[in-house]
């Protein structure tokens, strides 16, 4: 397991307000979801932290249980015509899903930077063994 190496928290709530998460002033990311290179206050080497495919599964998973679940009891989804409630969903889902991506993308590098994980440490991959 990889220890701590920088303040948990501190570097998790930086990336979540899409700053660096070593000194909290530099931009994450120079587009939607892309990161920049190095940090323009700190000169930290923001590309080196893996980000993958975690950001999306978590996104999915909170968005699935925090919106989704809840759909579920209340009886005007249940009774209101599909052509009406289904095209408000899915455009609502749609939004909230590009909101949270980023921000959950910031919080994952964030919490990449505080253990330490590095694009160097492939060794630790499951999935890099099989191939």
């Amino acid at each position: 397991m990889a220890e701590i190496r920088y303040p948990l928290g501190r570097s998790v709530g930086r990336g979540l307000k899409h700053r660096c998460p070593a000194c909290g002033q530099g931009k994450l990311f120079r587009k939607y979801l892309k990161v920049v290179d190095r940090c323009g206050a700190c000169d930290a080497d923001l590309a080196r932290y893996p980000a993958d495919d975690g950001p999306a599964y978590l996104t999915i998973l909170l968005v699935g249980h925090v919106i989704i679940g809840p759909l579920f009891f209340f009886p005007i989804v249940w009774e209101s015509p599909a052509y009406l409630s289904v095209p408000i969903l899915v455009t609502a889902l749609g939004a909230v899903t590009l909101l949270a991506l980023p921000r959950i993308k910031g919080g994952w590098i964030g919490l990449m930077y505080a253990l330490g994980v590095t694009d160097r440490d492939a060794k630790l991959h499951t999935a890099d063994r099989a191939d």
